[in-house]
């Protein structure tokens, strides 16, 4: 027996959400033998973005019933069912939140028909509700309405049921009771941490780092781990019994940690490669013309008046930015001769600004300090570059000088620099403008 369950919620922060209204549809596998279908007064505000999604205000919701009112009738329409539901990790951690508010541990097995439609359709285009409706020819009304969704997962499990001729793949889907949620040793561990970013790192029973990662929320990304599904997951779920973390405040100090600790503990469920983070470069030197003529080249050295990306897109969309942001030449960007094949003046005139463009945003040749927000009120992070190569990262308080690199190397705990790093530094600065670059004295 199943029970096909679509859930709108408040939005808001994370397991602070309330349902506002759920369909339910008892289904024994041929035929709908009974279903609950309500909108619910969350007894908080909807998100504006919900809202406008969904059709769902808080003026509908005034006179609606409330959680605990039809509590009663959800346990009564899901008992011996297994819960469906497209992602239904969000559906029944959302469904057991609110029980858990009234003091009642509502469990369920959960099937997710996300899964089943990954491995049973994995030639879909796109595994979301909606589109993979459409592809498949299943009618959809009242779309981001809990009975609407509801109906559309019902017709997409019974095609899926078909679809799984031997019946292996239902079997091997359908979760514990406990999917999607935490044990009580997961949750003390999460408990603990803190919503902030840094560095978290998973340790085995043995205190191995198995699994480290960077963030800027450790307290959700870890909890994600723990209600996530796939093969990784699970492994981390089945041995992770500690979670300890360093908060950095800067999302950057927090990347080149762990790419630079990931390089050096190899933990056992980490990908670490050993190719370059990047593939293309643009050479911003003058190679024997007039002009600087900035092209985009497959090249994974890092050298001299160069700057890294990840693929073509990222180094076109670079170029178009400095294009506006400097107003290059089109003779700078190999698109036509301008008049300084007959003025050289000229053509220097568009390669100093294609050195501007080079100045601002690469780190080559620099003595520098790359300053955010500090681990706590007060506190500020810096990033110390010299020579334009990654020195370290430390802390100071707010009225604390930053320009003298000696002060600095003094304090700061040192970082290995290789191109990666530098890759690293400097996509992050064409990224954010959030970080102070402050110029250092000897």
């Amino acid at each position: 027996m199943y029970a096909i369950l679509d859930i709108e919620s408040t939005g808001g922060k994370y397991n602070e959400e309330g349902i506002t209204e759920i369909a339910i549809h008892r289904f024994d596998g041929h035929q709908v033998v009974d279903k609950f279908i309500c909108l619910i007064n969350p007894e908080r505000e909807i998100q504006p973005f919900v809202a406008k999604l969904t059709g769902i205000n808080n003026k509908m919701l005034r006179s609606a019933p409330k959680f605990h009112e039809v509590a009663k009738r959800i346990v009564e329409i899901t008992e011996g069912t297994v819960l469906v539901a497209h992602n239904a990790q969000f559906d029944y951690r959302i469904l057991r939140t609110e029980f858990r508010r009234l003091g009642y541990d509502f469990q369920r097995k959960t099937l997710c028909t996300v899964d089943l439609s990954k491995q049973l359709i994995p030639e879909a285009e796109s595994h979301s509700l909606g589109k993979l409706a459409r592809s498949l020819g299943i009618p959809m009304s009242d779309r981001h309405r809990a009975n609407g969704d509801a109906l559309a997962t019902l017709k997409l499990f019974k095609l899926l049921l078909d679809k799984d001729s031997d019946k292996k793949i239902i079997t091997e889907v359908i979760r514990e009771e406990t999917h999607g949620e935490l044990s009580p040793n997961q949750l003390d561990m999460v408990f603990n941490l803190p919503s902030e970013t840094g560095v978290y790192y998973m340790h085995d029973k043995d205190g191995e780092i198995i699994f480290l990662g960077k963030t800027k929320d450790i307290k959700k990304r870890v909890n994600q781990h723990f209600t996530n599904v796939g093969k990784i997951a699970r492994k981390l779920q089945k041995e992770t019994k500690k979670v300890t973390y360093e908060t950095t405040g800067s999302e950057l100090i927090a990347i080149l940690k762990a790419y630079l600790e990931q390089k050096k503990n190899r933990p056992r469920y980490n990908h670490v490669s050993k190719k370059k983070l990047f593939t293309h470069t643009i050479d911003f030197s003058l190679n024997g013309t007039e002009h600087i003529v900035l092209d985009v080249e497959k090249d994974r050295t890092l050298e001299h008046k160069k700057m890294a990306f990840n693929g073509t897109e990222a180094a076109k969309s670079f170029l178009n930015k400095i294009n506006e942001e400097f107003e290059l030449c089109p003779s700078s960007l190999g698109q036509e001769v301008c008049m300084s094949e007959q003025n050289k003046g000229i053509a220097e005139n568009c390669n100093e600004k294609v050195r501007a463009a080079f100045e601002k945003y690469s780190i080559q040749n620099k003595d520098i300090a790359l300053t955010d927000r500090g681990r706590q009120t007060g506190e500020r992070s810096f990033i110390l570059i010299k020579n334009g190569r990654l020195q370290g990262f430390g802390f100071v308080d707010l009225n604390h000088q930053i320009n003298n690199i000696h002060i600095l190397e003094s304090i700061m705990t040192p970082m290995k620099s290789d191109e990666n790093t530098t890759f690293i530094v400097e996509a992050y600065l064409r990224k954010n403008n959030r970080l102070k670059t402050i110029p250092l004295t000897r």
